[in-house]
């Protein structure tokens, strides 16, 4: 068995994959900014449409799911 051959057989990701996991962990990383926020400046009002807001309940999960459907992608994807 040639070196080459050899490193060949200890690489488990190619170079395609490594890509798709770094855009996996961005959506990921994207979602939960998305998520973040919401504090109000007074400690006593609580502003339910800041903190349940479209972008805060529907469309981060939807982002964080979608970064991990990809993560699963790249690691399943024959190198």
């Amino acid at each position: 068995m040639n070196q080459k051959a050899k490193n060949r057989s200890l690489d488990f990701f190619g170079k395609a994959n490594y890509t798709w996991m770094l855009v996996g962990a961005a959506l990921i990383i994207i979602g939960m900014f998305l998520m973040s926020g919401g504090k109000s400046t007074d400690p006593n009002v609580f502003n339910a449409n800041e903190v349940y807001s479209f972008r805060r309940i529907t469309l981060a999960p939807i982002v964080i799911v979608a970064g991990f459907i990809v993560e699963i992608f790249a690691i399943f994807k024959k190198a």
